[in-house]
C-alpha cells in the first residue's frame, strides 16, 4: 500500500500542509499544497479550461508533483501537489 487517505481541515489556498508519519519506526514528513485555478472573465469552454489547467500544471515548480485534481466548481478548480523528496524517499 503506497497511499493512505487522511482528512485534513479546510485550508486556505497556497498554504503548505505537513504530515508526519512513522513507517517501521522511521519518521517521514510529507508536504502538500492546494492551489486554486480560477477562470477569469466569462466562463471558458471545456477546451479552454483544459488548456489553462495544462499550462498551470506544466509551469508549476518542479519540486512539487501533481497528486490530485479536485472537483471543479463553476469559477475554480483545486489542484493538490506533493513536495518531491530530494533523495527519492519522503523524509
Amino acid at each position: 500500500m503506497r497511499e493512505v487517505v487522511i482528512l485534513i481541515p479546510e485550508t486556505e489556498p497556497e498554504q503548505n500542509v505537513e504530515i508526519e508519519v512513522r513507517i517501521n519506526g522511521r519518521s517521514h514528513t510529507i508536504q502538500y499544497r492546494v492551489e486554486l485555478v480560477t477562470w477569469e472573465g466569462s466562463e471558458p469552454s471545456p477546451e479552454d479550461r483544459f488548456t489553462v489547467l495544462k499550462h498551470r500544471i506544466d509551469a508549476y515548480d518542479k519540486d512539487w508533483e501533481l497528486v490530485e485534481i479536485g472537483i471543479p466548481e463553476p469559477e475554480k478548480i483545486p489542484l493538490v501537489f506533493r513536495k518531491r523528496a530530494s533523495n527519492g524517499n519522503q523524509d
